[in-house]
């Protein structure tokens, strides 16, 4: 990593998505299917959007969903699948810094899965604007590595890993008007990069805002 990427969060993600072998998995995230499968419909926003897996499903599904990510080759990417898959009315995309702020809300569902970062991430402010747009009676999911996989780079299980009780500080804990519909450790399958499994730790943040 260059000193520029090192400095600029930017600068890191657009190198990542550019020269990294990674791609849209064409799958949702399993918190998705999860907890958000039997809600009703409405506007949806996603921090950190990626390739658009998690926007595409949920416009599949009936939400005007809005997808945020600093990398405009992320963005662009996930454009084009939003197109090919006849979405683009549904399914929108945003070149945006999460630290210069959020889109205006409210939303009916606000999402921040795996919104972690190996570069400068306010990400405690982050949360806390995240849940201050969610409309009464709105949900918020966030979902982070609770633990390095074991095919992690020794740099990378040197980082510290959200708990529950650290993401729900951020958050600005004890949560008034909000309802905790479940804050733990969830296990899930994982697959490595040489199609190595494992069992992964993430931690699990679904609230509601109380009408």
């Amino acid at each position: 990593m260059s000193d520029l990427t090192a400095a600029d969060p930017r600068a890191h993600w657009e190198e990542f998505y550019r020269t990294k072998r990674t791609g849209a998995s064409g799958r949702p995230s399993g918190a998705l299917l999860r907890f958000v499968a039997d809600l009703p419909p409405g506007r949806a926003l996603d921090l950190g959007s990626s390739h658009g897996d998690d926007v595409l499903w949920l416009a599949a599904r009936g939400w005007q969903a809005l997808g945020v990510e600093i990398s405009q080759t992320a963005v662009d990417r996930a454009r084009a699948r939003a197109e090919e898959a006849g979405l683009t009315e549904a399914a929108r995309f945003e070149q945006r810094d999460l630290a210069e702020g959020l889109p205006e809300g409210p939303f009916d569902l606000v999402t921040a899965l795996y919104l972690q970062s190996p570069v400068a991430l306010p990400r405690a402010d982050i949360l806390r604007a995240a849940a201050g747009v969610v409309r009464p009676g709105g949900h918020l999911l966030v979902v982070s590595h609770g633990a390095p996989p074991p095919w992690a780079a020794p740099e990378h299980r040197a980082h510290d890993f959200p708990t529950v009780a650290s993401e729900l500080a951020d958050l600005g804990a004890p949560l008034a008007g909000w309802e905790t519909r479940l804050a733990e450790l969830v296990e899930r399958p994982g697959r490595g990069p040489e199609g190595e499994t494992a069992t992964l730790l993430d931690t699990v943040i679904f609230l509601r805002r109380l009408p």
